[in-house]
């Protein structure tokens, strides 16, 4: 088992871009390994109650069923904070499974890991 931190940048802006993460750390929970998704940028607005319900990237599965296998896989959803206050996002509009934290929360998750990837 390897340990993953999976992080992703694109929000609604980008469908296919947003949902890649969240498609690799389904991938990754379900061949057994320990996964983090670190959401950050403009990906912070997926963590938002009701905004996964309406991305569909192009041929991907849509977003609400990748964020419904990956709450109840308990993947640990991990919300830029400085990237949630600049865009209104407290912790109580979370999807459940997400939480806010900060830099040093995910550089220390980063240093903890066998790999980082990102999308």
């Amino acid at each position: 088992m390897a340990t993953f931190i999976i992080s992703g940048s694109r929000g609604t802006d980008d469908p296919t871009m947003a949902t890649l993460p969240f498609m690799a750390a389904k991938t990754a929970k379900e061949q057994g390994h320990d996964v983090v998704l670190w959401l950050w940028n403009e990906a912070v607005t997926l963590a938002r109650k009701g905004v996964a319900d309406h991305v569909t990237g192009v041929n991907l599965t849509p977003l609400k069923e990748l964020l419904s296998v990956i709450q109840t896989a308990g993947v640990p959803i991990w919300v830029c904070g400085a990237c949630a206050v600049a865009r209104q996002i407290g912790g109580g509009d979370l999807v459940a499974g997400a939480s806010i934290k900060g830099m040093p929360d995910y550089i220390k998750a980063v240093a903890e890991r066998d790999r980082a990837v990102a999308f």
